[in-house]
């Protein structure tokens, strides 16, 4: 059975499974690479995503939009599982959460996760803000607010270079 393919995911046109799983597994696509180092790099593993979406802007600007769309969904995955598991822990285990990262929410709120694409305070202010129990819909737009944010800026630098 033909299914309509998207121009972005298919440049011959096919059925929605074999054409779709082609391009994101060729060496063309890099989607899913985008994906899964975006993904990756908003847990606790060190994993520059930024090198990945600047790279395949560089190779295919004119999938920029969609680059950074990819980027961003699960960048912001990653972010909100890190939230999920500070949910998790009981409220009475505050030495395991970074006091810097507490203070920040607690005078912030959920916009504080803006920065939580930042080295080092990130994955604790996603922890934290799990933990304190903030809003989880509050924290999913502020997190991806800010990760939307430095996508675009490093995929505007790998157009401009």
């Amino acid at each position: 059975r033909e299914f309509y393919m998207h121009p972005l995911l298919s440049s011959e046109g096919g059925t929605l499974f074999s054409t779709a799983g082609a391009y994101l597994f060729s060496p063309d696509g890099g989607l899913l690479a985008i994906f899964l180092s975006s993904l990756i790099a908003a847990t606790l593993f060190p994993l520059p995503s930024e090198v990945v979406l600047f790279g395949y802007v560089q190779l295919h600007p004119e999938h920029t939009a969609i680059a950074i769309t990819i980027a961003t969904v699960g960048n912001t995955l990653g972010g909100m599982s890190t939230y999920a598991m500070g949910r998790w822990i009981p409220q009475h285990s505050v030495q395991r959460l970074t006091p810097r990262a507490l203070a920040w929410l607690y005078r912030w709120g959920a916009s504080a996760t803006t920065l939580a694409f930042l080295p080092l305070i990130g994955d604790a202010l996603c922890l934290a803000a799990g933990w304190l129990r903030l809003n989880a819909w509050s924290v999913l737009w502020w997190m991806s607010a800010g990760r939307l944010a430095r996508y675009l800026s490093v995929a505007g630098a790998g157009l401009l270079s």
